[in-house]
């Protein structure tokens, strides 16, 4: 089609195209929304996880410690 012909579109479809427009932009913005917040989630779960091991390599280490303490003799 060349740019310069007419398009005609009946008022009614039309009207039906906007509606759908504009309902797949909002739905657009939720998804946008809720990938954050998704995001959002994913951040404190690595957060949680990090502190975990954090806190598992501690015991680890003081795990290790006293079995130098405790079995490693002491001259």
């Amino acid at each position: 089609m060349r740019k310069d012909q007419n398009v005609f579109v009946r008022i009614d479809e039309y009207k039906d195209v906007l509606d759908i427009i504009t309902l797949v932009n909002e739905k657009v913005k939720e998804a946008r929304i809720v990938l954050g917040k998704i995001n959002d989630l994913k951040n404190q779960e690595d957060n949680e996880l990090d502190a975990w091991r954090n806190s598992l390599d501690d015991v680890e280490r003081k795990m290790k410690y006293i079995d130098q303490t405790l079995f490693e003799p002491r001259y």
